[in-house]
């Protein structure tokens, strides 16, 4: 581990920010820079550039590649709490999408020397192949903090290798970014055409495996859809057909359908959902089992008639505890989200089914009488436990007790 303390921060104490220009610390290549003029000091990582985004943090010890994958992390910049970021390499399989949406990601130490058999390449350069800038040396307790009782800043990534940057002009475009609220991000990480999935879970010494005797068919509505998920409906005997967020009714339908997923995603559900709801009420007529997951949960509780709100920091990291209301048991979970369903807006015949034991938000609901149901945190984990992959056999349950109702 690298004991060098971090770079210290010049910026004003108040967080205001001069119109003097700044100089630039010796020895630096990076910074990240909030709205309101503060700046953070750092050793770039990965591309060159800039990236402006809101800042988050994620309390994960394991599964940095799965979290910079993760397609719900669109929009974001990540602080890692956790030290040790490297330490076993990247690889080809531990990946939630081909094409990483996350806006860059910030490091207490330096990156840590791969020491895993199953690394195949180093973080910084995997970085760098995806176009991604990262920044290490900095204060991440205090970004942390800033984040917790103030929430989550708008803020300018930079990399600047050449050793000039135009610290004004980075806190202009942060002050100058929009944010997440009515941003529909699905929309640039969902697929742009139908496919079908059958690789299954990864097993040491198999790699992932493939579903060649399916028992169900089931459609994915992609809204950013982690992979992981998939393989895990693929494991319990699913056919998996993935369509596009803006798919139409008649498009899901067509493929006979046993069960419809709602994926999980990034960005403000409502701005979403002003062509999702539409169609997840059309697919609710039709009396099919329904499972989603995170922004999925969400997109179902605005069809169901409910409403979502802006999160003041968010919930992400492999650690949050969640009681189920049904059992009294609770499940520790991996968790990504900023927005959240706010329960006091549940329509009658809607109950809430998990809640979160950190501050008490909703973390699922469930329709009475009904084979639908969500939940807000991430049961196929990737990374994280494996405490929920219990709800991914109820909805297949679900699908066989409605086939055997219907013959």
């Amino acid at each position: 581990m690298n004991d060098t303390p971090p770079i210290p921060n010049p910026s004003a104490a108040d967080g205001t920010s001069s119109a003097a220009p700044v100089s630039v610390p010796p020895g630096v290549t990076g910074a990240l820079v909030l709205a309101d003029g503060s700046v953070f000091w750092g050793k770039g990582l990965g591309a060159s550039g800039r990236s402006v985004g809101e800042v988050c943090f994620n309390t994960s010890m394991t599964g940095y590649q799965e979290i910079a994958t993760d397609p719900s992390y669109a929009g974001e910049i990540i602080t890692f709490t956790f030290p040790h970021i490297g330490n076993v390499g990247t690889n080809a399989e531990d990946i939630e999408t081909l094409t990483p949406a996350v806006r860059g990601v910030v490091l207490r130490d330096d990156i840590t020397e791969p020491s895993n058999w199953r690394n195949a390449q180093h973080f910084d350069a995997w970085l760098k192949s995806h176009n991604l800038i990262g920044l290490a040396g900095v204060d991440s307790r205090a970004i942390t903090r800033r984040i917790r009782d103030s929430g989550a800043p708008h803020g300018t990534i930079v990399h600047f290798p050449e050793g000039e940057v135009d610290i004004e002009a980075c806190r202009k475009l942060a002050a100058e970014w929009p944010g997440l609220e009515g941003m529909d991000l699905a929309a640039e990480v969902s697929c742009r055409q139908t496919y079908d999935w059958s690789e299954t879970r990864w097993e040491l010494g198999r790699g992932y495996g493939t579903q060649a005797a399916p028992k169900h068919k089931v459609v994915a509505v992609d809204y950013g859809a982690k992979r992981n998920i998939l393989r895990c409906l693929a494991s319990l005997g699913c056919d998996v057909t993935v369509v596009p967020a803006d798919a139409a009714p008649e498009e899901i339908l067509r493929h006979k359908p046993d069960g419809v997923f709602l994926s999980n995603g990034p960005g403000d559900p409502a701005a979403t959902g002003v062509y999702a709801v539409p169609t997840v009420r059309a697919v609710l007529d039709t009396g099919l089992p329904v499972f989603g997951i995170c922004l999925g949960h969400q997109i179902l509780a605005l069809a169901l008639g409910a409403k979502t709100t802006k999160m003041q920091r968010g919930h992400r990291g492999a650690n949050h505890p969640v009681k189920d209301l049904a059992t009294g048991k609770v499940e520790i979970t991996s968790q990504n989200h900023g927005f959240m369903v706010d329960t006091k807006t549940l329509p009658e015949g809607v109950v809430e089914s998990h809640v979160s034991l950190f501050d008490g938000s909703n973390e699922g609901i469930a329709v009475k009488g009904r084979p639908v149901f969500s939940v807000q945190y991430h049961p196929e984990a990737s990374p994280g436990p494996k405490d929920s992959h219990y709800l991914f056999e109820r909805f297949v349950s679900m699908i066989e007790d409605h086939k055997a109702a219907a013959s």
